[in-house]
């Protein structure tokens, strides 16, 4: 195969890749299949509640109902969002999901009672409606999540074959195993050097999509084999870019200093920027004169229960690695450092206060932060600040450095996905995470990640 040949065939390979990345985002198909079957649910119970109620009056009925409740209805789609409930991940009939898609209808309609009898705009007050409406919105909600969760765990899969067999790919290939409700299905990973095999995978089995880790695309046998295999409609496309979709995660074995130029390209979200930072000012003045009122509470508790300052000051690596100083509430003894040094915080760390442990879970000991974003040192949304201490341990992981080409955040895409990290290796599947948002980063995915903070306070996870 002359040089000629082998350009026009990766032209057309890397097209192809290019034109069949649909195949990979189905996923968001199914959550706009979700998001419409939910409504569909919504405003069929509704419809179910004025027969059953008034089968005489139907369309007057209607007409008085439909308004108030379709402000209903968003309420009850924007919880069932916070309360993940279109997160590809959770969607399984089993004991977990079904608990949160219950939690979830009973804060609606507690928010929907509250609705109708301390906003008394529209001139009903729908007591036996909501009992009843909520009766049959759960009885369908339960109904159709069980059948559309059955229905992508156990049909319509697509075979996988995962052209790699490096740490990455062996990682893809169990998130897939251990998360059916993707509705993919490996079929093998296979050694990009046995062409053998997997010329005879294609040929001889049904294979709907192939992932190639990055040293597949450096051999030019397997490229015109693939070039081949165009009329099988198999899709292509590469490990780094289907993984992330997956998880949520950028795969740190797969990138190199190419991908952050082409991913991290600062000057295309210089838009994005300007406008987070004046949401961050303006957030920071209205919620910073709202926190004042919780202040003297909270600065009594802390001094009634332990000695000590109330605020903490802690130097903290920032925006391209500059330090300053982070101030939150004290929620550690005042000598929990004394003896040894800076250590790795922790759930349940001996050293936290009683107080200090409520102020965690909340999130309350947080809110002198407030000011930091104020100065702008810090965003309410990006990568966790990490102490100078610790930051030299961590330059050792891939990239790490990277995380600091934006703000900190006082919650971010890693602090929602992940447990509280307390080691390097912590740190380093923390910093998928934080690559993975500052590529993506935007105003939807920040929205995203304030109302699951604000569902992680509400219930006290305190991750």
């Amino acid at each position: 195969m002359d040089e000629r040949k082998i350009h026009t065939n990766l032209h057309d390979v890397f097209a192809l890749i290019f034109i069949l990345k649909f195949s990979i985002l189905y996923y968001r198909v199914k959550k706009f299949i979700l998001f419409i079957l939910d409504a569909a649910v919504l405003y069929a119970s509704l419809l179910l509640v004025l027969k059953i109620r008034y089968p005489d009056h139907f369309a007057d009925q209607h007409q008085s109902h439909f308004y108030p409740f379709l402000l209903i209805f968003g309420l009850w789609l924007l919880i069932f969002y916070i309360a993940n409930l279109y997160e590809t991940r959770l969607l399984r009939n089993n004991v977990h999901f079904y608990t949160a898609l219950f939690r979830a209808i009973a804060f609606a309609t507690t928010i929907s009672v509250l609705f109708f009898y301390l906003i008394p705009l529209f001139g009903i007050t729908p007591k036996t409606n909501l009992i009843l409406f909520t009766a049959i919105v759960s009885g369908l909600a339960f109904a159709t999540r069980w059948l559309f969760n059955g229905i992508v765990e156990n049909r319509f899969k697509k075979s996988v074959l995962i052209v790699g067999t490096d740490e990455q790919s062996q990682e893809l290939a169990r998130f897939i195993r251990d998360n059916p409700q993707w509705g993919y299905v490996v079929n093998r990973t296979v050694d990009p050097t046995d062409i053998e095999s997997i010329e005879r995978i294609i040929r001889e089995e049904q294979i709907n999509i192939i992932v190639l880790n990055p040293g597949a695309y450096q051999m030019a046998r397997i490229i015109d084999l693939f070039y081949k295999s165009l009329n099988k409609k198999i899709g292509f496309v590469n490990l780094s870019s289907f993984y992330e979709r997956l998880t949520g995660q950028v795969p740190l074995g797969t990138i190199n200093q190419i991908w952050f130029l082409e991913n991290l390209n600062e000057g295309n979200k210089r838009a994005y920027e300007i406008f987070k930072r004046g949401a961050d000012f303006v957030s920071a003045v209205v919620i910073g004169i709202i926190a004042l009122i919780l202040f003297p509470f909270i600065m009594i508790s802390i001094r009634a229960t332990s000695a000590g300052p109330v605020f903490y000051r802690q130097r903290r690596v920032g925006q391209a690695g500059r330090a300053f100083n982070m101030i939150k509430f004290r929620t550690m003894r005042q000598d929990a450092e004394q003896a040894t040094g800076a250590v790795w915080a922790a759930e349940n760390d001996p050293r936290i206060t009683r107080v200090g442990r409520f102020l965690r879970k909340t999130r309350l000991d947080e809110l002198p932060q407030i000011w930091n974003i104020f100065k702008g040192e810090m965003s309410f949304i990006g990568p966790r600040a990490e102490r100078p201490e610790f930051h030299e341990q961590l330059k050792a992981v891939p990239f790490y450095e990277e995380r600091y080409l934006i703000k900190p955040g006082l919650t971010g895409w890693a602090q929602i996905n992940f447990r509280y990290g307390s080691s390097v290796k912590d740190a380093a599947e923390k910093l998928k995470y934080d690559l993975y948002y500052i590529k993506n980063r935007s105003p939807i995915l920040d929205l995203g990640i304030f109302l699951k903070t604000a569902r992680i306070i509400l219930q006290q996870s305190g991750k």
